[in-house]
Parts: C-alpha cells; sequence; structure tokens
C-alpha cells in the first residue's frame, strides 16, 4: 500500500444566484481538514470553470478571480495532498470532480487501468475515481461502479451540466452532511460549513447513497447496499471541528465525554491531586472541559494558540510536523507556576509533540504534567485517511511489538513506559471500550482499525 498523505474535505452547493462566493466561505471553514491545496469550480450554463491553488483558501482566491466564477452551482476542495476539483470531458459530457478519503488498493487499480490503454497524469486517486466514473454510460453508474472496484474510502462531489451529485461509500467512512434553505441546496464534508453559512442542516447522507443536487433539491438517485457502517471514530475525537455535528452525534459532546470519561478512571483509582485542567489546543480543548465538568478541577489554558499556524499532527513529513508544532502555541507562564496540571489531549502518536510540550510546561515553573489522553493507544497504521502511515510511527508498537491492549493491568504497564518516555508524571488513556462508550455509537457502526487492527471491509 502506497503512504497516504490524504486529509481532505469536499464543499457543493446549487443555488439561485452565482455560488462562488459561498464555496469561498464554505471551504474556508473546513480548512481544518486541508492546508496545502485549494480549489473551485462552477457551471455557468456554457462551460465548467476551474481554479486551483497551493495554499490556504482565504490566502491565494483574490476577489478578482471569484468574480470570474460565474454560475449558480459549484463544487470546491481542500487538501494536504493533491489539487482538486479535477476537470474531464467524455461521454456523460463535461465534469468535475473532487474528492475525500484513500483508494487502499490504488496501486492495483492503476496497473489494470493502464494496461487497458488508460493514461494518467500522476497516477493521483482522484485521477482514478474520475476515470472509474467516466468508464460508464451516466454519472450514477459510474459511481455506483466504485463500490465494485474501490477499496478504501471515499466522499465525493462531480459537478455536471444537469446538477452536482455527491456520494458517500458504503461504509461511510467518510462524513457528508447536507444542507438547504435560503433557496440553497448544500453538501458538505462538515455541517459547519454549512451551519455557519445561514444554511440549515438537512441530513447526512447515507452509506452508498448517490444524490442528485439541483434548483429543486435533493433527489436520491441509487441507494447502494451497505455491508456495515464504519464510521471513522477519529472524526469525532480529533478530525472534525468542535462545531460540528456528524452522523447524529455531536462533535463537542463526544469529546466532552471523552474527558469525562478520563476524570472518572481518575476518581475510580483514588483520585488524581492536582491544581487545575489545561488543554493542547485546539483538538484538546473539548476533552479537557469534560475532564473540568466531571472531576471539578479549575479548567485553565496553559498554552497560547497561534490561529495563524496550521494543524501539527496533519502535516506530510516530521520535519514539517515539529516545525508547526513550535509555530503553533506557546506557554502562558503566569499560569502554570508551582502548579500541578492535568493536561488533555486528543491521542500520542509519534510521542514527540506531547514530549515537548511536557518539558516545555515543567521548564515554564510547572510542579507536575499528568497528560491524559481521550484516545486508546494508537496500534495501527490507517487505511482510511491521514491518521498514520507506519507501524514504526506510532509509540505504542514500540512498546508492544505484537499483539493489542486487551486488559487494563496491559493498558496500566503501558502508560507506566510512556509516562517515562515522555517526561509525564503520570499518563492515562481511555481503554477501547471506555472510547467506545463515550461516543454512544455501537461498536459495530465504528472504524476501530486503529486501535483494535480490524480492517472493516468485506
Amino acid at each position: 500500500m502506497r503512504s497516504t498523505g490524504d486529509n481532505c474535505a469536499v464543499f457543493a452547493i446549487v443555488k439561485d444566484t452565482d455560488c462562488a462566493e459561498d464555496i469561498y466561505r464554505g471551504l474556508d471553514f473546513l480548512q481544518h481538514r486541508g492546508q496545502q491545496f485549494c480549489g473551485i469550480a462552477t457551471y455557468d450554463e456554457k462551460r465548467i470553470y476551474l481554479i486551483t491553488h497551493y495554499g490556504q483558501v482565504g490566502n491565494t482566491f483574490t476577489s478578482h478571480e471569484l468574480e470570474t466564477f460565474k454560475g449558480n452551482m459549484g463544487i470546491g476542495h481542500v487538501s494536504l495532498k493533491e489539487r482538486q476539483p479535477m476537470m474531464w470531458q467524455g461521454a456523460v459530457g463535461e465534469i468535475a470532480v473532487a474528492f475525500s478519503g484513500n483508494i487502499i488498493n490504488s496501486e492495483a487499480l492503476l496497473t489494470e487501468m493502464k494496461d487497458r490503454g488508460e493514461a494518467f497524469y500522476h497516477g493521483l486517486d482522484i485521477e482514478i475515481i474520475s476515470k472509474l466514473i467516466l468508464q460508464e454510460k451516466n454519472v450514477v453508474t459510474g459511481i455506483s461502479m466504485l463500490a465494485e472496484k474501490i477499496k478504501g474510502s471515499y466522499s465525493l462531489v462531480v459537478l455536471t451540466e444537469q446538477g452536482i451529485y455527491a456520494a458517500r461509500d458504503v461504509y461511510g467512512f467518510r462524513p457528508l452532511v447536507l444542507g438547504e434553505g435560503s433557496g440553497a441546496y448544500l453538501v458538505s464534508s462538515e455541517s459547519r460549513a454549512i451551519q455557519n453559512t445561514g444554511i440549515n442542516r438537512f441530513r447526512d447522507v447515507r452509506p452508498g447513497e448517490v444524490v442528485f443536487i439541483t434548483r429543486k433539491g435533493v433527489e436520491t438517485k441509487k441507494q447502494l447496499k451497505s455491508p456495515r457502517r464504519a464510521h471513522c471514530a477519529f472524526e469525532w475525537a480529533y478530525t472534525a471541528s468542535m462545531d460540528s455535528k456528524i452522523d447524529g452525534l455531536y462533535v463537542q459532546e463526544a469529546r466532552n465525554n471523552l474527558g469525562k470519561c478520563l476524570a472518572e478512571r481518575d476518581i475510580e483509582e483514588g483520585g488524581l491531586q492536582a491544581d487545575l485542567v489545561a488543554p493542547v489546543p485546539m483538538s484538546g480543548i473539548g476533552h479537557a472541559l469534560g475532564y473540568h465538568m466531571k472531576s471539578g478541577l479549575p479548567y485553565q489554558e496553559v498554552f497560547l494558540y497561534n490561529r495563524y499556524a496550521d494543524r501539527s499532527y496533519t502535516q506530510l513529513t516530521q520535519e514539517d510536523r515539529d516545525r508547526m508544532a513550535k509555530k503553533k502555541l506557546s506557554v502562558l507562564r503566569y499560569a502554570l507556576r508551582d502548579k500541578r496540571i492535568v493536561l488533555c489531549d486528543d491521542s500520542i502518536v509519534r510521542g514527540t509533540q506531547i514530549r515537548e510540550k511536557v518539558r516545555e510546561l515543567k521548564n515554564a515553573g510547572a510542579k507536575e504534567v499528568h497528560v491524559r489522553i481521550a484516545c486508546p493507544p494508537l496500534m495501527y497504521p490507517c487505511d482510511f485517511g491521514i491518521s498514520t502511515r507506519t507501524y514504526k510511527e506510532l509509540l505504542a508498537r514500540e512498546y508492544l511489538a505484537n499483539g493489542n491492549i486487551t486488559t487494563l493491568d496491559e493498558l496500566k504497564a503501558l502508560e507506566t513506559w510512556v509516562s517515562e518516555k515522555i517526561g509525564a508524571d503520570s499518563v492515562r488513556y481511555n481503554s477501547l471500550e471506555a472510547f467506545v462508550g463515550a461516543l454512544k455509537i455501537s461498536k459495530e457502526h465504528l472504524c476501530l482499525k486503529c486501535w483494535d487492527g480490524i480492517l472493516p471491509l468485506t
């Protein structure tokens, strides 16, 4: 399997007036899902207009460029990996395609398609998906065939002369949400890009569903059979914005619950003597607030977040991750001097960043730092997105080369080892059972492969 660098988002809209500004705003609200590339495509009853940029939406698209986009329907994309949307000509006419996800069997598909005479620019996943769609006589059939050909995850939008098609893979790995209101119909990777543009969230696109969006509304064109739901649990713990709602669960509620579970464990084990609870911004905030609500410890920021920095975890190289981690947070020394701190974060992957944060707090005068992690120990690489790429990048695998953490005693032993590795006074993770319980979603409806190693594909 190729190493994946995908973490991205799609947005699409159909309305009564020109839509480029709406797409621009929608993508801006999805910028946390990808900061390297962005793109917009619209259709004006004559042709598709498409522009992509390297960089963030707000820094790259000019007012002049937005004025060049004509048409009342269009799609947009933000990514860490590749320029999207891509535009194509085929039997179905002129189309533009954008997707969020990862194709596990991309190498095999590339070989198969090249052997048939297909040509590719770079062999990107978006090219594979587009060409598979264009092989069929109509877009609905082409999208439906993806379920038979592709192993992996995808939420996608296709701009055509007639309207916009949106679809989600049969497992529902990646989120995709519909919205309607004020004469507009939208689809987005997260609800925040809908509700923050003044439109009402409508519903989630169902796993395996293909919808068609026009000025008349949203129509289900196809409902493919879904073997099971396998929503990415990491969306609620880290990836998604805290003001989003995914598959019926508010991200803020999920993170508060995960923090409460960590506090409950400390209470059950005799209580933790500490002065305050603090987050590693930004994804740690919801977890720290939950810990605060359950424990009664004062909530206090100990890091100032640089609003102009990107997410360090989603950078493509370790060098980029380290550089961004140093750029995005600075220590609030006044808040922590001689304090015993409970520091909450979403996960420990490589351990380098949390070790640096513990060191910074202690150098600034913190008396103790107790690290509390919302996710269970990450034991397996992610096959469906950017989460992790190899076993060697997982700190927990350095401790346990084979197998899983199956008992509380095994978890405690790992926690003791991790606390020594990162220089913390203690470390606690949520167990997998506590993690699932906090989400209040059936285990059978979640992808937990990062923790249990089970690939949810039939």
